[in-house]
């Protein structure tokens, strides 16, 4: 398992959040748009129940504008994880 993988919809909200995405709409289905303001960027984001694929997660990372390490740095808590294991 990589370091993207293990996250829940709802993890990776609330940091996507933290790094100044907004909620834009709803879009078909169980997905959402959120918007970057810093970047002027639209993503879409699965909304789906269960971990999010590694890949999927690292493709809305990247429509976001977010680097992978960016959203792994503020995250002590699943990093301490990881280090357990």
């Amino acid at each position: 398992m990589g370091r993207l993988a293990g996250y829940r919809c709802r993890d990776i909200i609330k940091r996507l959040k933290e790094l100044g995405l907004r909620f834009h709409r709803q879009a078909a289905g169980s997905h959402e748009i959120w918007f970057n303001e810093s970047l002027r960027r639209y993503t879409t984001i699965p909304n789906h129940p269960g971990d999010m694929p590694e890949g999927t997660l690292r493709a809305t990372l990247r429509q976001a504008g977010v680097e992978v390490n960016q959203f792994l740095d503020e995250e002590p808590d699943k990093q301490d994880d990881a280090a357990a294991q």
